[in-house]
């Protein structure tokens, strides 16, 4: 891909050489289904808590690259403000430490926590946004752990992802989907681009094979 260069601090362009070595074995493992040529790296600007200007760093789906910059764009135009984003190496890939850290984030090649299953962040097409304040929930367990003074979402306040909140609109408007909207567990952090995997795709052709 040509590198995009969308405004001031919004550029997106194929994973640089270093960018691939701090991935490889961390939050990029060798697998039969993304490829280092499906992603693509994000350079955004945002504001942090003190409504200071930051730069942080992405790395999504190749195919969602310009739709990414649109959203982070949208989000700083309209002031919003996110603690940090930093890709998910400089925690090993350890999605908790990330989470305690009130770090947003896309791309982890990894399964959903308590399952067996690939996770959208696996293919560049989640994104976490704030998840210290806007945690996992299922059941009686908050993740990350040390965000359960957040668990209790009828309580005012700042930087809470609900159907009001800038970040949702943003989100939604260009198709995004978000956690917080699951029956089974809530997981106000997260928006995620649907779309049949590789995985998915690979089993439903075996589906077929089988029923011939």
């Amino acid at each position: 891909m040509e590198k995009i260069l969308y405004r001031e601090g919004f550029t997106a362009e194929e994973l640089p050489n270093e960018v691939i070595e701090r991935i490889k074995g961390v939050s990029y493992k060798e697998n039969p289904y993304v490829k280092l040529g499906d992603l693509a790296y994000l350079r955004v600007r945002y504001y942090d808590f003190e409504h200071k200007v930051q730069s942080g760093e992405l790395i999504v789906a190749r195919k969602l690259a310009q739709e990414v910059l649109d959203i982070f764009y949208e989000l700083f135009e309209g002031g919003y403000e996110i603690e940090k984003i930093r890709l998910v190496d400089e925690y090993d890939a350890d999605d908790e430490r990330s989470m305690a850290d009130n770090n947003s984030s896309a791309f982890n090649y990894r399964v959903v926590a308590g399952t067996n299953t690939i996770s959208a962040h696996s293919y560049g097409r989640a994104i976490d946004i704030n998840p210290l304040i806007n945690p996992y929930i299922v059941g009686n367990k908050v993740m990350p752990a040390n965000a359960a003074e957040y668990a209790d979402r009828d309580k005012a306040f700042d930087h809470k992802i609900d159907r009001t909140d800038l970040c949702y609109c943003i989100f939604r408007r260009h198709g995004w989907k978000w956690g917080g909207d699951w029956n089974n567990s809530k997981d106000y952090q997260h928006f995620y681009k649907e779309y049949d995997s590789p995985l998915k795709m690979a089993v439903n052709k075996l589906k077929r094979a089988l029923l011939r």
